[in-house]
């Protein structure tokens, strides 16, 4: 979405022609192969395991750490793993977001008038809202599976579901109500 936002700010005009149908297609196809090649392993790691002390999980749903904290032998490695993981994939989504928004913002400073760089920022707001929340959530849940030995397994839970459900349920409300209030201003029609 960074991405997407910095070609409709910076080159509008050119926007087309570089968000094809087949540069979304090649991003899927990096995605999902950067997801089987840094999951796989945890779940090879996951099948080894040669017993479990229950297979009742106590979670919302599958999620790693839920499931290696059930095995009945070491999870040091899964565990190490599964931060490396983390920590690659939030590492490198936070990177390259953070480029986005360093040349959106590059690019804003050089509008010419001061409501074309509020219009620019106020589309962006929103999206730097939701992603914030979403990788705060995660990191927190990631890091308090591992060193949050006092945490209550509810408080796992919450915020697990949260950082899956909360910022894709926000983001279309969020851009629903800027819609509905950017209609409503006068001077509209």
């Amino acid at each position: 979405m960074a991405y997407d936002r910095y070609i409709a700010i910076y080159k509008p005009l050119l926007y087309n022609s570089i968000i094809t149908i087949r540069l979304i297609t090649r991003l899927v196809i990096v995605f999902v192969v950067r997801a089987v090649v840094l999951v796989g392993p945890c779940l090879v790691l996951i099948s080894r395991f040669p017993a479990f002390k229950t297979n009742i999980i106590a979670h919302s749903y599958c999620e790693h750490m839920a499931v290696v904290k059930l095995a009945a032998a070491d999870i040091r490695v899964n565990s190490i793993l599964g931060l490396l993981v983390a920590f690659t994939i939030l590492g490198v989504d936070l990177l390259f977001i953070l480029l986005s928004y360093t040349m959106i913002f590059i690019a804003v400073f050089h509008l010419p008038s001061k409501s074309a760089r509020l219009k620019a920022f106020n589309t962006c707001t929103p999206h730097m809202c939701v992603f914030l929340s979403f990788y705060s959530m995660a990191i927190f849940s990631f890091l308090s599976h591992r060193y949050g030995k006092k945490i209550p397994p509810y408080v796992h839970i919450i915020f697990s579901d949260s950082y899956l459900l909360v910022p894709p349920m926000l983001n279309p409300l969020i851009y629903g109500i800027k819609t509905t209030l950017a209609a409503r201003r006068p001077g509209r029609s």
